[in-house]
């Protein structure tokens, strides 16, 4: 995108002339100015200090000097003027012109706007959702699955080959501990009715008898074991819990719009971890602690890695480590993200720490993308306790909300289930985007479900107000028209978002932030509408009209095309 833009174009080759910097090197350090009177384009001096030896506010003066030289004028084709602001060198160019090369390209590139081929011949390997089976998928499990599903589409828009693996939580002593109860309390008639209902039910009343008689505990150990050891029927047991599991985690999943190149869970390295822990022996990395197998990591200022327990079970460190050498050998991956909470952090300092030691390069690739919790009044949520909002009633919680609010605001609307299903689901997954990962989110329904504030249903109201406008036209949007019609300074700030759209999908991908595309789209919406109610789009001034519909339309597809990359569905009335 940078290196066909005209406008850096010219800049990059003056820059080149006269720093002696090659183009390729120039581009990166080209931004635009926070206030758009100070300029188009800027470019921050500092790094030209130590090449040129003097400070930066004399490069940019004498850089902007050298370019209009006695004239006072620039000799440029498309940049009219060049300044000197402190330690910055900016320019301004021609507004018709950056009108025609940015509509000609989102009019022709439609829905493909903003992509780019940065990632190609690249692989990404992003680790999201990752549920324990025969549990519900509860409130809790939405961020790691929404966030993994946005960055899973950012980095395919930048040409990324993205492979998306749900780590299912199928292993391990827990499942010795549902085996047992299953066994002592299950019901076969309860487990048809409502099979994960039923699995749940025992998973918590296993751990309140627990408390009374401290052999479950034990019961469960030696039932793990037996799991591990291929055991038939406890085998059998639980692979009909993972099935049931399956079938309502993936009904969820599809309400939210999300998908999974691989369901390869921990269960799936099984059979890998003897190679992989014999290997870490003999490397002397291994060593026992007070009867458990583990890698002493003291010196790094951490408690040690623990891989096999006293009984030789297993635990999901060992596993990970099974996966990370598995998926460097299948998928050869550029970039391995696991979306996982921040409670995590410990445990992935741990893991990559084990990597490094066993001589993984690609260690330096595997990124923790951590995030905080979603926050209710009612605190933060124990599954063992019971205490457990599903995320299935969340999700028609929001669109029966949804359907309530449309049907007050425009009774009259067509589709307005279906329009009621995409703006409940949206909401709730903009709500959980648009704040920093890291940060904890507190859901508040009236917040969420707001038209008229930083929310998905604002985002997909002005998105339906566009295509209202569109209908209202009833032509055929051209992108050939008369681009220095596009003079009001709202036409301006509007065609200066739409260009710097795809650098906002580069930064949230990079950075595994998809906030960043959240406050572009916010930003996009809010100068949009301040333009709508300040201005007539269509009116008897056909050539006017004809251009102004052609910024509305590119506007429209631009709020589409990074609402998708969100997960998001774009309504076209509301």
């Amino acid at each position: 995108m940078l290196k066909t833009n005209p406008f850096l174009k010219e800049i990059a080759h003056y820059l080149k002339a006269h720093t002696g910097l090659e183009e390729k090197d120039v581009y990166p350090l080209i931004d635009q100015p926070p206030n758009p009177d100070m300029g188009d384009y800027t470019v921050p001096c500092f790094p030209l200090k130590e090449r040129l030896h003097k400070s930066p506010n004399l490069i940019a003066q004498e850089l902007a000097q050298a370019i209009v030289g006695a004239t006072g004028r620039s000799p440029l084709q498309l940049v009219t003027r060049v300044k000197a602001e402190g330690a910055y060198l900016n320019f301004f160019v021609q507004h018709d012109e950056l009108a025609r090369w940015i509509l000609e390209r989102v009019h022709k590139e439609g829905n493909g706007y903003g992509h780019a081929t940065i990632g190609k011949g690249k692989t990404v390997v992003i680790d999201y959702s990752s549920p324990n089976i025969a549990k519900h998928l509860a409130v809790h499990h939405l961020r790691s699955a929404v966030i993994g599903n946005a960055l899973y589409r950012l980095y395919k828009a930048l040409g990324y080959h993205c492979v998306g693996i749900n780590h299912l939580g199928d292993w391990g002593t827990q499942f010795g501990q549902l085996i047992v109860a299953y066994r002592k309390w299950g019901n076969e008639e309860a487990l048809k009715e409502d099979p994960v209902d039923a699995l749940h039910g025992l998973y918590v009343k296993f751990h309140q008898e627990a408390k009374n008689d401290a052999s479950l505990e034990d019961q469960a150990r030696l039932a793990f074991k037996e799991l591990e050891g291929g055991d038939t029927e406890a085998r059998h047991l639980w692979g009909h819990f993972k099935e049931v599991s399956l079938k309502e985690f993936n009904k969820v999943y599809h309400a939210l719009g999300i998908r999974f190149d691989y369901y390869t869970g921990e269960s799936f390295y099984n059979e890998m971890l003897n190679d992989t822990v014999e290997r870490l022996k003999k490397a002397g990395l291994a060593t026992l602690s007070e009867e458990a197998l583990v890698v002493n990591l003291e010196q790094y200022g951490m408690p040690p890695c623990l891989l096999k327990k006293k009984d030789e079970a297993s635990l999901y460190a060992t596993r990970d480590v099974c996966a990370a050498e598995y998926r460097a050998r299948e998928f050869g991956f550029s970039r391995m993200l696991y979306v996982v909470g921040s409670e995590q952090r410990l445990h992935f300092k741990q893991f990559f720490k084990v990597l490094e030691l066993m001589g993984y390069p690609w260690v330096k690739d595997c990124v923790h993308v951590d995030f905080g919790l979603i926050k209710f009044k009612e605190g933060k949520m124990s599954t063992r306790a019971g205490r457990v909002i599903l995320l299935e009633e969340v999700l028609k919680e929001a669109v029966e909300r949804a359907r309530g609010i449309i049907q007050e605001k425009n009774p009259d609307l067509s589709r307005a289930e279906e329009i009621a299903r995409q703006v409940g689901i949206g909401a709730v997954i903009f709500a959980d985007l648009s704040s920093r990962r890291t940060r904890d989110v507190l859901f508040d329904w009236k917040e969420v479900l707001n038209f008229d504030g930083e929310t998905g249903p604002y985002l997909q109201y002005t998105h339906a107000r566009l295509c209202s406008v569109i209908r209202k036209y009833g032509g055929t949007v051209d992108g050939k028209v008369d681009f220095s019609l596009l003079k009001e300074k709202d036409e301006y700030l509007l065609v200066r978002k739409l260009e710097s759209f795809p650098r906002s999908i580069v930064s949230a991908a990079e950075t595994c932030e998809p906030v960043v595309l959240c406050n572009y789209l916010i930003e996009l919406a809010s100068l949009f509408n301040r333009y709508y109610n300040h201005h007539r789009i269509i009116s008897k001034n056909e050539e006017l009209t004809r251009a102004r519909v052609l910024l509305a339309d590119c506007t429209r597809q631009v709020l589409r095309n990074g609402l998708h990359l969100l997960g998001m569905e774009t309504p076209e009335e509301m």
